[in-house]
């Protein structure tokens, strides 16, 4: 065997286990859904599969969640999320990747040292804007926080920067102003870019907890997160139930991923380019 073909073997090996250790945890999972609350709580290791498979967990969180309503209040909100993140992220890459103006370095600075602050200290002033402007307990309130984002304006300058600079020249010489070389040349070669930012924003959309928790405190306003958390106890959980209730909660964002994988993959593929 080849030295190459050792090293790729080995390669796989280890990115084989890294996947089995990443899955365990959603396997846990969907085993614990259709287990007793006995079975489930109890402290036996070898006890992995349930000894009879109960549709109690998925009943009774069917029962205690408005699981339509959850679902229509985390679609819009993600929905909404991705709509803005791309809009302005979009926007704002290209003026940082492609155009020269004054203060660039700096505002592209300020960008980078955003996402370096923790998010949670944003909700402070977050929620003080919101309450300013009377939106509690909305869609927007759940909206708000997405409205622009510094990870993706970074994530799309990498997907601009890599593109030839003969294409906007070309452009030029052919009649076309700023905006329709970025709206008509240079938006649709940045499309798997804009699929992955979408998938990322959809995905920090739907674990969000914190800030909703924060904005609603209406049951009719409130996204998935936030009512899986309010099903734990504060001494004891029914997590059959609670695994039931996750399950059923992941299935958007799985169905999100098997549709758009290869622009997901494509998008991280093409945006790994220099600073």
């Amino acid at each position: 065997m080849s030295k190459k073909r050792s090293k790729n073997v080995l390669a796989i090996c280890l990115l084989s286990i890294g996947a089995v250790v990443m899955l365990v945890p959603f396997i846990w999972m969907i085993l614990t859904a259709f287990k007793s609350v006995t079975e489930a709580t109890q402290v036996n290791p070898f006890v992995i599969f349930p000894s009879k498979w109960l549709l109690d967990g998925f009943e009774s969180a069917i029962a205690k969640m408005d699981i339509p309503r959850l679902y229509w209040n985390t679609i819009w909100m993600i929905v909404g999320r991705v709509v803005c993140a791309v809009l302005t992220a979009t926007m704002a890459g290209y003026a940082f990747a492609r155009l020269q103006f004054k203060g660039k370095k700096f505002l592209f600075t300020l960008v980078i040292f955003q996402m370096m602050i923790p998010t949670q200290i944003f909700i402070i002033p977050q929620y003080l804007m919101i309450n300013a402007l009377g939106a509690q307990n909305t869609i927007f309130a759940l909206i708000f926080p997405g409205l622009v984002t510094a990870f993706g304006t970074f994530l799309m300058r990498q997907n601009f920067i890599n593109l030839p600079k003969e294409l906007e020249e070309s452009a030029r010489l052919d009649g076309c102003n700023i905006g329709q070389t970025f709206l008509f040349i240079m938006l649709p070669l940045a499309k798997s870019g804009m699929v992955a930012l979408g998938i990322f924003t959809a995905l920090f959309a739907f674990k969000d907890l914190m800030w909703p928790l924060v904005v609603n405190t209406n049951q009719a306003t409130m996204p998935l997160a936030s009512a899986l958390a309010k099903l734990q106890g504060t001494f004891s959980s029914n997590y059959p139930e609670l695994m039931a209730a996750s399950l059923l909660a992941c299935i958007p964002m799985i169905v999100i991923y098997l549709i758009f994988q290869k622009q997901f993959v494509e998008g991280i593929a093409t945006s790994g380019g220099k600073l």
